[in-house]
């Protein structure tokens, strides 16, 4: 369990770089930096653990890593966390964002399924683990948002 200056961290860098979109089937939040915030993602790998950790990618010039909280999941702990803290007194731009994403699949949000086609894109999904740093991938998905 994260303690509240772990989760104001986590809430910090999701305004100041995150991005609240989906798929079109199912909600996604993103984030998406350089490689040499690499120990900021590991932190949150192990922190927020129900995330998936991509990369490193180097693409087009670009060198980063790209977290991702999609499924129950996100739906069950980091829509929670982020409704509880997130506001027009810390950012109004980021909490329009994350509001528009909650709109967008409420009925997700509201416990619906996850479609079969989502269900089996995340299961063969690459984590870190086993992806070769040193190759050229391609772009992830672009989020909305």
């Amino acid at each position: 369990m994260p303690t509240e200056f772990e989760i104001g961290v986590f809430v910090g860098v999701l305004i100041g770089e995150g991005h609240f979109g989906g798929d079109g089937r199912q909600p996604h939040i993103t984030l998406r930096m350089h490689i040499r915030h690499e120990s900021l993602f590991r932190w949150i790998e192990r922190t927020f653990p129900g995330g998936r950790l991509y990369g490193p990618y180097n693409h087009g010039g670009r060198e980063y890593f790209q977290w991702m909280a999609r499924g129950t999941y996100l739906r069950d702990e980091i829509v929670p966390l982020l409704t509880d803290r997130l506001g027009d007194h810390l950012d109004a731009r980021a909490t329009a964002r994350f509001v528009t994403m909650r709109a967008n699949y409420s009925t997700f949000l509201a416990g619906g399924t996850v479609s079969a086609v989502s269900e089996e894109t995340e299961q063969h999904s690459t984590p870190t683990d086993t992806i070769d740093p040193h190759s050229v991938l391609p772009t992830p998905p672009t989020p909305l948002g």
